[in-house]
C-alpha cells in the first residue's frame, strides 16, 4: 500500500516565472522540488517523524496569472515589476536601480509520495502540514490559501484513479524530453533548434474551396500542449571550495541551467500515478543534477 499527500488548490502570490535565463512562465520543477524537500525537513524535526521521506511528486496547474504587460501598440510584452522607494541623492530623490523579476499568480494542487509513516500517525501529520505550509515559500512565492490537505492510501486500481482525479481539473505537467531524441524528424543542427521547432506556431492562409473568404490556418509539429521548462543543472567546474562560499562544508561547484521539453495533459488521460511523479536524479558521470519524469504516457491523443 502506498500513501500520498494530497494538497489541493493552493494558491500562490509572487511565485518565480523565471526558470531559467532563458524561460519565462511556469515556474521551474527544481523550485516545486525544492519545496516538498524542505517541508519534509521541516515535518522530520518534528516528534515521530523523523524518518519521513517525500521523494516525489506530481503537480497539476489549474490556474495561471503571468505579471506581464502589453499595451495597445506594443510588439512584444512587458515584466510588471514592482517599485523600490525613492532614495535622496543631494537635494533630489531618485529612483534606484531595480531588477525585472518575472512574477506570476498561480493555483496549483500537488500529489506527493510519503514513505515511512505508519497508519496511527496519519491525523498527527496532517496536523503538522497545516501548521507547516502556510508559513512555507513556494517557488518564491507566498501561500495564501490551502483547499484541503489529506492523506490518500493507493492499494489498487480504483483508488490509484481516484487519487490521480485528486488533480482535475487542472493540467499535469509532463516530461518531453523524448521530443528532443535524434529522429529523422529532427533534423535541426543543435536540441535547441529542435525545441524550438516543436514550440514555434506556423500560419498559413488557407484558400476556400466554394470561393468563400480565405482563413488562417495555424500548425504545429506535434499535437499536444508543449512548453520549455527548466528542470536541473549541468555542472561547469570541479566539485571543491571557493573563497567566501556560503557554506563551508559542501563542496562547491559552478553551474549552467538544462531545459527541455514538457506537456500540459489533463490528469484522465493518465492511467498510474508513476506517469506524472517527477523525482530527483543525479548523472555523476555527466554532471547532471536532474528533476525527471520517466513516466511512459501517450501522448497528444486528445488535441
Amino acid at each position: 500500500m502506498r500513501v500520498f499527500l494530497s494538497l489541493r488548490r493552493l494558491k500562490i502570490h509572487n511565485a518565480n516565472a523565471m526558470g531559467c535565463p532563458y524561460i519565462i512562465g511556469f515556474p521551474a520543477m527544481t523550485a516545486w522540488l525544492g519545496a516538498v524537500h524542505a517541508l519534509e525537513r521541516k515535518l522530520r524535526q518534528a516528534e515521530g517523524f523523523s524518518e519521513i521521506r517525500l521523494p516525489r511528486l506530481a503537480i497539476s496547474c489549474l490556474d495561471f496569472n503571468l505579471q506581464t504587460y502589453k499595451g495597445p501598440s506594443d510588439r512584444v510584452n512587458s515584466v510588471i515589476i514592482t517599485a523600490n522607494p525613492l532614495r535622496k541623492k543631494g537635494s533630489v530623490f531618485e529612483r534606484p536601480a531595480f531588477i525585472e523579476e518575472a512574477r506570476v499568480h498561480l493555483e496549483v494542487s500537488f500529489l506527493i509520495e510519503v514513505m515511512n509513516l505508519e497508519s496511527v500517525q496519519y491525523e498527527n501529520f496532517k496536523k503538522q502540514v497545516y501548521t507547516i505550509l502556510p508559513i512555507m515559500k513556494m517557488a518564491s512565492g507566498d501561500i495564501m490559501k490551502i483547499r484541503n490537505i489529506d492523506l490518500l492510501t493507493v492499494d489498487d486500481a480504483q483508488s490509484e484513479k481516484e487519487a490521480i482525479y485528486t488533480l482535475m481539473p487542472g493540467y499535469v505537467l509532463l516530461e518531453r524530453k523524448d521530443l528532443l531524441s535524434p529522429t529523422e524528424k529532427n533534423t535541426a543542427a543543435n536540441s535547441l533548434d529542435v525545441m524550438l521547432d516543436y514550440l514555434a506556431l506556423h500560419y498559413a492562409l488557407v484558400d476556400s474551396v466554394d470561393g468563400s473568404e480565405s482563413q488562417w490556418k495555424v500548425e504545429k509539429k506535434t499535437p499536444g500542449w508543449l512548453v520549455p521548462i527548466a528542470v536541473g543543472y549541468k555542472g561547469i567546474s570541479p566539485l571543491g571550495h571557493v573563497e567566501n562560499q556560503r557554506e563551508s562544508i559542501t563542496p562547491h561547484r559552478f553551474v549552467e541551467s538544462i531545459m527541455t521539453l514538457g506537456e500540459f495533459k489533463m490528469p484522465h488521460h493518465i492511467k498510474k500515478i508513476e506517469n506524472m511523479m517527477w523525482q530527483y536524479h543525479y548523472d555523476e558521470a555527466n554532471d547532471l543534477y536532474l528533476c525527471e519524469n520517466e513516466g511512459d504516457v501517450e501522448h497528444g491523443k486528445e488535441n
